[in-house]
């Protein structure tokens, strides 16, 4: 374990709002580390997965030791696709919400991103102290940038640079099929046949891909071996000179060195390709001087291509911790396209006083939080005074921190912050309008990251094929149903709307197989409606249920488009739930339109939508 922090030691640099919680959790180890202030990685610590249930537990476990520390934000990359919200880990049986261990930690902010995206991302930032060059060749600038890593899995993804900076895939070409190239890799892959009938190159360019190798030629060479381990085989090889482990590592390398080309030739990767994981960087010289470069560039016609693609080795330890913190530091800053206000600040930064740099400094790594907090919590967290404050907004041509704010916030795209502004007594119209608008977007962005869609593809086919439309709703979430209603018919859908709770049982208990009951209730507890929803099933009907993900009617739901926004209607008139409920119905519009399209002309069900092109 590294040392623990010490808050006092911890300098302007450091980050306004506390450390940041990063992970790159593998199928067999996980690291962490703190991230203090830009590039500063402390209390790194590496976890056995094996050692955990879940991944709650192994967060918790490693956070144990920073008890009193206050942790915002965090980052965790992930052996895994990502995609929404639910996260199943392909090699460990592992599955988790996104929002859910957020909550769990009390998080302000979790990303979770696959590991090999992470890896591309920290690659631009790379020195010639963090590499090893295998073979010739020297990189284009502003090129593409290929990476791939054998460890429990095979990692692949790319870099592309654009003009706001560097875009990474979310890869998953590890799992192409895997290719041999001469009679021995024909034969090691017929060996990995009989244990499974789709062999890609990840089953074979992996740590236990290099154990099957191993097997495989042992068995080749009529060779007696104990089994071992993929370390066991690279010590075999380095420090025994043992004659089948040297060769198992000439396969493993060449096999290595024609995934490498094809992703080269794939991604036109000029930048260069780089090879990651944990298990390259063990062999130092021996891959040197494997045959990974000669079959790197044994691509016939496209020999000298690959000749000017240099390859590189990553030796530097925890490569990935540069990339998560890149990635959780460009979404804390909204990066998401050209910023012309966070521009000016940067450029200006150095003719403003050692004071307001200060502020500066926040605005560029917190903007979030300069947008939501008052006056003198910003003066505090900067460090100066409050006119230092309004001189700095001064110093940009702005009346003084509300002009700023409102011109900021326009300025940054995609960067609402997702936090509520309470509407006060004395604030003027302007900042009435300008907190409601603020509140209902922020909501609107969350509602975004969180959607279920699965559960909207589910909704979409069933309303698809639907005999009959019906929704129940009552109070502020008729207004929904309307609007649904008014939608579904113009597809030609036969659709009815019920507003009166002594009607939707009755209505309910007509319902047919085929027919379908969207339920929408920012509770989810009306007696009526349950009882409803319960007739409509036993009618055999399918019901969609809008409302809150751990209410009853989500439970009894066949489909649970969740709306989880906070609002106590009981007390208050619900406002952002409504907006969110007829987001999912335009939503559910949208898809039941791009479904028609497929169908015969005569099925078709027409209607104009705004948000698909001509």
């Amino acid at each position: 374990m590294d040392e623990q922090i010490d808050p006092a030691k911890v300098g302007r640099t450091a980050f306004a709002d506390g450390p940041r919680l990063l992970a790159d959790i593998g199928a067999t180890h996980a690291r962490f580390a703190l991230q203090t202030a830009p590039g500063v990685f402390r209390s790194v610590r590496v976890l056995k997965c094996d050692d955990f249930e879940g991944i709650v537990a192994l967060l918790r476990f490693y956070l144990a030791d920073h008890a009193g520390m206050v942790l915002n934000h965090a980052a965790l990359a992930v052996a895994n696709p990502v995609n929404g919200d639910q996260v199943r880990m392909t090699n460990r049986a592992w599955e988790f919400s996104t929002d859910a261990v957020r909550r769990e930690l009390g998080l302000h902010t979790l990303l979770i991103v696959n590991d090999f995206t992470a890896l591309a991302m920290a690659l631009p930032g790379l020195t010639a102290d963090d590499l090893m060059k295998v073979g010739p060749g020297n990189a284009a600038g502003n090129a593409v940038i290929g990476v791939l890593g054998p460890g429990t899995g095979l990692g692949v993804s790319g870099v592309i640079p654009t003009v706001d900076g560097f875009v990474t895939l979310g890869s998953e070409g590890g799992h192409v099929n895997f290719a041999p190239a001469d009679e021995r890799e024909f034969a090691i892959l017929q060996f990995a046949w009989k244990e499974w009938p789709h062999v890609s190159n990840e089953r074979l360019i992996s740590g236990p891909g290099m154990e099957i190798i191993y097997r495989a030629l042992a068995q080749r060479n009529g060779v007696a071996a104990a089994p071992r381990a993929s370390p066991e085989i690279i010590a075999g090889a380095i420090d025994d000179k043992d004659p089948l482990c040297l060769e198992v590592i000439e396969c493993f390398c060449g096999m290595l060195g024609g995934a490498a080309a094809n992703l080269a030739v794939t991604l036109g990767a000029f930048g260069g390709i780089f090879i990651g994981g944990g298990i390259v960087p063990r062999m130092g010289e021996l891959f040197a001087s494997s045959p990974f470069r000669s079959r790197f560039e044994a691509k016939g016609r496209f020999s000298t291509y690959l000749a000017d693609i240099p390859t590189y080795v990553i030796t530097t330890p925890n490569p990935a911790f540069h990339g998560v913190a890149t990635i959780l530091s460009e979404h804390l800053r909204g990066r998401s396209g050209a910023n012309t206000l966070m521009e000016r600040v940067q450029h200006l930064q150095h003719e403003l006083t050692p004071a307001e740099q200060r502020v500066a400094s926040l605005v560029l790594e917190q903007p979030r939080l300069v947008l939501n907090e008052p006056i003198a919590d910003i003066a505090r967290l900067a460090e100066v005074s409050q006119p230092t404050v309004i001189r700095f907004c001064r110093s940009l041509g702005f009346l003084g921190l509300a002009d700023f704010k409102l011109r900021f916030a326009s300025s940054l795209t995609g960067a609402i912050p997702v936090r509520h502004s309470q509407v006060r007594g004395g604030d003027s119209t302007h900042d009435v309008s300008a907190k409601v608008i603020d509140n209902t977007v922020s909501a609107i962005l969350k509602f975004r990251d969180q959607l279920d869609v699965r559960a909207l593809d589910r909704a979409i086919d069933l309303l698809t094929h639907a005999h009959r439309v019906e929704f129940y709703a009552m109070g502020n979430s008729r207004v929904v149903a309307l609007d649904g209603q008014h939608k579904f018919f113009r597809f030609r859908i036969p659709t009815a709307s019920y507003g009166d709770s002594h009607l939707f049982e009755l209505a309910a208990e007509l319902l047919k197989p085929g027919d379908v009951v969207i339920a929408i209730s920012n509770s989810g507890r009306l007696p009526e409606l349950l009882a409803a929803v319960d007739a409509a099933r036993a009618a055999g009907a399918d019901v969609i249920a809008m409302t809150s993900s751990g209410s009853p009617l989500a439970k009894k739901a066949s489909v649970c488009l969740a709306v989880d926004h906070a609002e106590d209607s009981t007390s208050f008139l619900s406002m952002i739930s409504r907006i969110m409920q007829l987001l999912l119905i335009d939503i559910l519009s949208v898809g039941i339109s791009l479904g028609a399209e497929g169908q015969p002309e005569g099925a078709r069900r027409h209607t104009q939508i705004s948000h698909l092109g001509g």
